[in-house]
Protein backbone atom coordinates (compact mmCIF):
# COMPACT_ATOMS: atom_id res chain seq x y z
CA UNK A 1 0.00 0.00 0.00
CA UNK A 2 1.40 3.38 -0.90
CA UNK A 3 2.00 5.85 1.90
CA UNK A 4 -0.53 8.57 0.86
CA UNK A 5 -3.29 5.98 0.57
CA UNK A 6 -2.34 4.50 3.96
CA UNK A 7 -2.43 7.94 5.57
CA UNK A 8 -5.75 8.78 3.96
CA UNK A 9 -7.32 5.50 5.15
CA UNK A 10 -5.97 6.04 8.64
CA UNK A 11 -7.28 9.63 8.75
CA UNK A 12 -10.71 8.46 7.58
CA UNK A 13 -10.73 5.75 10.25
CA UNK A 14 -9.72 8.25 12.93
CA UNK A 15 -12.50 10.65 11.92
CA UNK A 16 -15.08 7.85 11.82
CA UNK A 17 -14.17 5.93 14.99
CA UNK A 18 -12.30 8.49 17.11
CA UNK A 19 -15.37 9.97 18.85
CA UNK A 20 -16.83 6.60 19.91
CA UNK A 21 -13.44 5.34 21.10
CA UNK A 22 -13.00 8.60 23.05
CA UNK A 23 -16.37 8.00 24.76
CA UNK A 24 -15.27 4.50 25.69
CA UNK A 25 -11.99 5.85 27.04
CA UNK A 26 -13.86 8.50 29.04
CA UNK A 27 -16.11 5.93 30.69
CA UNK A 28 -13.06 3.96 31.75
CA UNK A 29 -10.80 6.81 32.94
CA UNK A 30 -13.60 9.28 33.84
CA UNK A 31 -11.58 12.31 32.77
CA UNK A 32 -12.03 13.96 29.36
CA UNK A 33 -8.46 15.26 29.23
CA UNK A 34 -6.99 11.88 30.09
CA UNK A 35 -9.36 10.22 27.59
CA UNK A 36 -7.99 12.55 24.89
CA UNK A 37 -4.43 11.61 25.85
CA UNK A 38 -5.32 7.92 25.82
CA UNK A 39 -6.89 8.20 22.37
CA UNK A 40 -3.82 9.98 21.01
CA UNK A 41 -1.49 7.33 22.42
CA UNK A 42 -3.73 4.55 21.17
CA UNK A 43 -3.92 5.98 17.65
CA UNK A 44 -0.14 6.39 17.54
CA UNK A 45 0.15 2.67 18.32
CA UNK A 46 -2.60 1.91 15.83
CA UNK A 47 -0.82 3.89 13.11
CA UNK A 48 2.40 1.97 13.71
CA UNK A 49 0.54 -1.33 13.33
CA UNK A 50 -1.76 -0.11 10.52
CA UNK A 51 -0.21 -2.13 7.65
CA UNK A 52 -0.42 -5.38 9.66
CA UNK A 53 -4.05 -5.04 10.81
CA UNK A 54 -6.68 -6.95 8.88
CA UNK A 55 -9.69 -4.88 7.86
CA UNK A 56 -12.17 -7.32 9.42
CA UNK A 57 -10.48 -7.07 12.84
CA UNK A 58 -9.67 -3.35 12.76
CA UNK A 59 -12.42 -2.21 15.17
CA UNK A 60 -11.67 -4.95 17.68
CA UNK A 61 -7.94 -4.21 17.52
CA UNK A 62 -8.49 -0.46 17.97
CA UNK A 63 -10.85 -1.04 20.91
CA UNK A 64 -8.33 -3.38 22.54
CA UNK A 65 -5.52 -0.82 22.16
CA UNK A 66 -7.72 1.91 23.69
CA UNK A 67 -8.86 -0.23 26.64
CA UNK A 68 -5.33 -1.44 27.36
CA UNK A 69 -4.01 2.11 27.22
CA UNK A 70 -6.80 3.27 29.58
CA UNK A 71 -5.99 0.58 32.11
CA UNK A 72 -2.26 1.34 31.85
CA UNK A 73 -2.88 5.05 32.42
CA UNK A 74 -5.06 4.33 35.44
CA UNK A 75 -2.39 2.12 36.98
CA UNK A 76 0.23 4.83 36.47
CA UNK A 77 -1.89 7.77 37.64
CA UNK A 78 -3.67 6.43 40.67
CA UNK A 79 -2.03 8.13 43.65
CA UNK A 80 -2.66 6.80 47.11
CA UNK A 81 -4.44 9.52 49.05
CA UNK A 82 -5.60 8.69 52.55
CA UNK A 83 -9.07 9.87 53.52
CA UNK A 84 -11.03 9.72 56.71
CA UNK A 85 -14.10 8.16 55.12
CA UNK A 86 -14.50 5.72 52.29
CA UNK A 87 -16.27 7.04 49.16
CA UNK A 88 -19.21 4.64 49.66
CA UNK A 89 -19.72 5.83 53.24
CA UNK A 90 -19.23 9.48 52.40
CA UNK A 91 -21.91 9.29 49.71
CA UNK A 92 -24.28 7.39 52.00
CA UNK A 93 -23.71 9.79 54.89
CA UNK A 94 -24.45 12.83 52.77
CA UNK A 95 -27.71 11.27 51.51
CA UNK A 96 -27.16 12.84 48.12
CA UNK A 97 -28.21 10.95 45.05
CA UNK A 98 -25.22 9.50 43.26
CA UNK A 99 -24.92 10.14 39.54
CA UNK A 100 -23.73 7.52 37.08
CA UNK A 101 -20.27 9.06 36.79
CA UNK A 102 -19.74 8.91 40.54
CA UNK A 103 -21.04 5.35 40.62
CA UNK A 104 -18.66 4.31 37.83
CA UNK A 105 -15.80 5.76 39.89
CA UNK A 106 -16.61 3.20 42.60
CA UNK A 107 -15.89 0.32 40.22
CA UNK A 108 -12.44 -1.21 39.82
CA UNK A 109 -10.74 -0.35 36.53
CA UNK A 110 -11.41 -3.64 34.77
CA UNK A 111 -15.09 -3.69 35.79
CA UNK A 112 -15.48 -0.12 34.52
CA UNK A 113 -13.87 -1.17 31.21
CA UNK A 114 -16.24 -4.13 30.92
CA UNK A 115 -19.30 -1.97 31.62
CA UNK A 116 -18.13 0.56 29.02
CA UNK A 117 -17.58 -2.10 26.38
CA UNK A 118 -20.73 -4.11 27.12
CA UNK A 119 -23.23 -1.27 27.52
CA UNK A 120 -21.76 1.75 25.71
CA UNK A 121 -20.16 -0.04 22.77
CA UNK A 122 -22.86 -2.75 22.89
CA UNK A 123 -20.36 -5.59 22.60
CA UNK A 124 -21.25 -9.19 23.30
CA UNK A 125 -19.60 -11.18 26.07
CA UNK A 126 -17.35 -12.85 23.47
CA UNK A 127 -16.32 -9.53 21.90
CA UNK A 128 -15.62 -8.00 25.31
CA UNK A 129 -13.62 -11.06 26.25
CA UNK A 130 -11.52 -10.71 23.10
CA UNK A 131 -11.04 -6.96 23.59
CA UNK A 132 -9.73 -7.42 27.13
CA UNK A 133 -8.03 -10.77 26.51
CA UNK A 134 -9.83 -12.44 29.40
CA UNK A 135 -12.15 -15.45 29.65
CA UNK A 136 -15.86 -15.05 28.88
CA UNK A 137 -16.69 -16.28 32.39
CA UNK A 138 -14.56 -13.46 33.80
CA UNK A 139 -16.50 -10.95 31.72
CA UNK A 140 -19.78 -12.37 33.03
CA UNK A 141 -18.70 -12.39 36.67
CA UNK A 142 -17.20 -8.88 36.50
CA UNK A 143 -20.35 -7.62 34.76
CA UNK A 144 -22.50 -9.14 37.49
CA UNK A 145 -20.39 -7.64 40.28
CA UNK A 146 -20.23 -4.24 38.60
CA UNK A 147 -23.99 -4.14 38.07
CA UNK A 148 -24.57 -5.16 41.70
CA UNK A 149 -22.33 -2.29 42.82
CA UNK A 150 -24.11 0.16 40.52
CA UNK A 151 -27.54 -1.02 41.69
CA UNK A 152 -26.49 -0.62 45.33
CA UNK A 153 -25.45 2.97 44.73
CA UNK A 154 -28.07 3.82 42.12
CA UNK A 155 -31.27 2.12 43.26
CA UNK A 156 -33.17 3.65 40.35
CA UNK A 157 -30.86 1.87 37.89
CA UNK A 158 -33.00 -0.73 36.14
CA UNK A 159 -31.85 -2.80 33.18
CA UNK A 160 -34.40 -3.91 30.62
CA UNK A 161 -32.60 -7.25 30.24
CA UNK A 162 -29.97 -9.12 32.18
CA UNK A 163 -26.57 -9.44 30.52
CA UNK A 164 -25.80 -12.86 29.11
Amino acid sequence: MRRPQREREFAEYFLARGPSLRRTAYLIVHDWHLAEDVIQLAFVKLYAAWPRIRTETLDAYARKVVVNECLSQLRRRRPETPTETLPERAAAEEHRPLDLGQALDLLPDRQRAIIALRFLDDLSVAETSAALDIAEGTVKSHTSRALATLRAHLPELVLTEEPS
